[in-house]
């Protein structure tokens, strides 16, 4: 999957130089963005029909452009410790993040766009190959552990409207530790 892969190396490119600046003063610190990593789950059938709900891991980095709004790139793996007829799913999605908060709380919105691929290396009955247009829409929070750090939990309407069938659980929970920058 080299479309996945390049688009998580691009993220990471930028991400790492802008917390290296970010790192000069910590009152300005959490004012640029954040990088978060953890764990995600899927409700049963987004991505396919006849497959339950999805474990795997997400990482997502946002950028502030104004004071409330960011940009937000959000790259997303499913199907980890699973057999081989379970799809392995990877999804990568941008779009702009809403933030608001207090005393290093803070509660955020987004709207997501963007693709995933999936496969399941040719099991039987039914094999599984392809790629779909994906979005989200959620909101979220993140709780202050340490003054760079915090722990997000978020919910999102995940769906991909041309591969989900309409018994899909468009649900995805995330949850994981943020640092901000």
């Amino acid at each position: 999957m080299p479309i996945p892969r390049r688009a998580l190396q691009v993220c990471l490119a930028l991400t790492f130089p802008s917390i290296l600046l970010g790192l000069a003063s910590p009152a300005q610190a959490a004012n640029k963005g954040d990088v978060s990593l953890g764990y995600t789950r899927t409700g049963s059938n987004i991505f396919y029909p006849n497959t339950g709900g999805l474990n795997g891991w997400d990482m997502d980095g946002q950028i502030h452009w104004k004071p409330f709004i960011g940009v937000e790139a959000d790259v997303s793996h499913y199907g980890l410790g699973a057999g081989s007829g379970v799809p392995r799913t990877t999804a990568v999605l941008f779009g702009p993040k809403l933030s608001a908060g207090t005393a290093g709380f803070k509660f955020f919105g987004h709207f997501l766009v963007g693709g995933a691929h999936s496969s399941n290396n040719g099991a039987e009955p039914t094999p599984i190959s392809g790629g779909a247009f994906t979005y989200a829409l959620g909101a979220g929070a993140d709780v202050p552990l340490a003054p760079l750090f915090a722990w997000r939990v978020q919910v999102d309407r995940l769906s991909a409207p041309n591969r989900s069938p309409s018994s899909a659980t468009h649900a995805r929970f995330v949850t994981g530790i943020v640092f901000r920058f």
